[in-house]
C-alpha cells in the first residue's frame, strides 16, 4: 500500500486564536506582536496583502496601522498553548500515527484510512478542527513528509485548492514542483537555495532531477534525502514521541534599561525557574549552566557590554534553588555597574536522564554551601503551580518587575482562567 502523509497547519495561528473570542476581526486586519510587543509574528491575509513582512518591527509600520487601522495584539503564549493543545487532541482522532511537528502544525498518517477518498477525509478534518477549535487549517498530502509540507504550501497560496491539495498524483506533483521556487521546499534555508542557484537549481522540480549521490556530494545527506522525498521515497519517518531537549534557553529582552544588580538577579532568578520546570517536565537534570547579559546592539562605543560565564553541574541537577544560587554568583562576576542592559538569559545544557546514575552527596549541604538536590520538594511544587499557576515562586524572583517585557495589548485567556471566561448574557 502506497504510503500517504498529512500536513494539517493551522492559518495565521495567533491572529486565528485571537479571532475564535473576538469574531467581530474576522476579515480585518489584524497582527500579533512579539514578547516585549517588539516586533509583528502573526499577520492576517489583510496584512499581508498591505505588505507587511514578518518579524517587521512595529515602529517601522506604525503609519500602516494607523492608517489601515490594524489591530494588534500581546502574545497570549497561555491561551495559543491551549488551543493549539484542542487542534492536536481533534487531530488525534483522525490518525493512528501523528506526529506533533509545532505548535501549529502536525504529520498525520493516512495509509490505513482504508476505501476513504483521501480528499474528502482531509476535507472532513479542515472541517472537524474548524467546527471544534474555530481555528482554520489547510491540508497537504504526499507519499512522504516533504511532499505533504509542498502540497500544504499550495493549498494556502492558491484558494482554487480549497485548503487541501494531494500530490500522490506523479503528473499533478510534477506540474506543482516545476512551479515551486527552490526555497519554498521544506529544510531548504537562504543558503542553501542561493548555492542551488548558482547551480542552475531554480525550482523544486530541478531540484527532484538531481541525482541523490550528487547533492550528498556536494552538499550534505540531508539534501540528498530531500531529493529522494520529494521523488516519492520516504527517508523521514513520524516522530511520534518528541526527542527531550539538548539545550533549554530561556531568556527575554526587557521593556525598559536595568541598571542595577538587583533587579537583573531577580530576572536572572525568574528565568532560572522557568528553565528549571521545563528541564523537570521532560524528567532530565542539567550538567551545566550559563548566564548571560547585554546591553542593546544599538548603544553607543562606550555603552556597548555584553559577557557570559558557564558552571558544571556536579552532580547534575534539576533542583530550581541551586541553579538560582548557582546564577547569581555568575551574575555577580560578570555585572558591571554604569550600563543600561537590554537582554539577559540562562542556558541549561549538557543535559540527560534523571534517571542515569550520579554522585549522592552524603551531607545536607555540598561543598559550596549549596542545598543539595530535593527532588520531592520540586515534583511538589510543580504540582502546585500546574493547578494553580504561578501560585509558588522561589523567593529570589518574588521581587519587583517592571523591568518585564512589554505586554500591553495582551487578550483575556479565555480558556486557561476562569476569571477570563466568556460571560453570555441573555435579554
Amino acid at each position: 500500500m502506497a504510503k500517504l502523509i498529512a500536513l494539517v497547519d493551522c492559518n495565521n495561528f495567533y491572529v486565528s486564536c485571537e479571532r475564535v473570542f473576538r469574531p467581530d476581526l474576522i476579515g480585518k486586519p489584524v497582527a500579533v506582536l512579539s514578547n516585549n510587543d517588539g516586533c509583528i509574528v502573526s499577520r492576517s491575509q489583510e496584512v499581508k496583502e498591505l505588505g507587511v513582512k514578518m518579524a517587521v518591527p512595529l515602529f517601522q509600520v506604525q503609519h500602516l496601522v494607523k492608517r489601515h487601522h490594524i489591530q494588534l495584539f500581546s502574545s497570549n503564549y497561555a491561551l495559543y498553548a491551549d488551543m493549539s493543545a484542542r487542534v492536536m487532541a481533534t487531530l488525534a482522532e483522525f490518525a493512528a500515527h501523528l506526529e506533533v511537528y509545532s505548535i501549529d502544525e502536525a504529520f498525520l498518517d493516512l495509509t490505513d484510512i482504508g476505501s476513504q477518498e483521501p480528499l474528502a477525509y482531509s476535507l472532513q478534518i479542515k472541517e472537524t478542527v474548524f467546527k471544534r477549535t474555530g481555528i482554520p487549517v489547510c491540508v497537504g498530502l504526499g507519499p512522504t513528509k516533504t511532499l505533504a509540507k509542498l502540497a500544504n504550501f499550495a493549498a494556502k497560496k492558491w484558494p482554487k485548492t480549497g485548503g487541501v491539495l494531494d500530490l500522490s498524483d506523479p503528473i499533478r506533483r510534477e506540474k506543482l514542483l516545476r512551479r515551486v521556487a527552490v526555497q519554498e521546499v521544506w529544510g531548504i534555508g537562504s543558503l542553501t537555495a542561493a548555492k542551488l542557484q548558482s547551480l542552475g537549481i531554480h525550482t523544486a522540480w530541478d531540484l527532484a532531477s538531481q541525482p541523490s549521490e550528487r547533492m550528498h556530494q556536494q552538499f550534505s545527506v540531508v539534501l540528498a534525502r530531500t531529493v529522494m522525498e520529494l521523488n516519492a521515497t520516504p527517508c523521514q519517518a513520524l516522530a511520534e514521541i518528541a526527542p527531550d531537549k539538548q539545550q533549554i534557553v530561556c531568556s527575554r529582552s526587557f521593556s525598559r534599561p536595568v541598571t542595577t544588580l538587583a533587579e537583573m538577579s531577580h530576572a536572572v532568578a525568574e528565568y532560572c525557574s522557568r528553565a528549571a520546570e521545563k528541564l523537570r517536565h521532560q524528567k532530565s537534570v542539567a550538567g551545566c549552566l550559563s548566564v548571560y547579559i547585554r546591553t542593546s546592539p544599538f548603544a553607543g562605543q562606550g555603552g556597548q557590554y555584553q559577557r557570559a560565564a558557564s558552571y558544571r553541574l556536579q552532580p547534575a541537577t534539576q533542583d530550581t534553588r541551586i541553579m538560582i544560587s548557582i546564577a547569581q554568583r555568575l551574575l555577580r562576576q560578570i555585572f558591571r555597574a554604569g550600563y543600561n542592559y537590554q537582554k539577559c538569559g540562562v542556558q541549561l545544557s549538557g543535559i540527560q536522564p534523571e534517571s542515569t546514575p550520579a554522585q549522592q552527596e552524603l551531607f545536607d549541604f555540598t561543598a559550596m554551601g549549596l542545598a543539595t538536590e530535593n527532588r520531592s520538594l520540586m515534583k511538589t511544587l510543580d504540582q502546585i503551580n500546574r493547578r494553580f499557576p504561578k501560585s509558588i515562586e522561589v523567593a529570589a524572583s518574588c521581587f519587583d518587575k517592571t523591568w518585564k517585557a512589554r505586554s500591553e495589548r495582551i487578550s483575556p485567556c479565555y480558556t486557561t482562567d476562569w476569571r477570563d471566561l466568556l460571560k453570555v448574557s441573555c435579554c
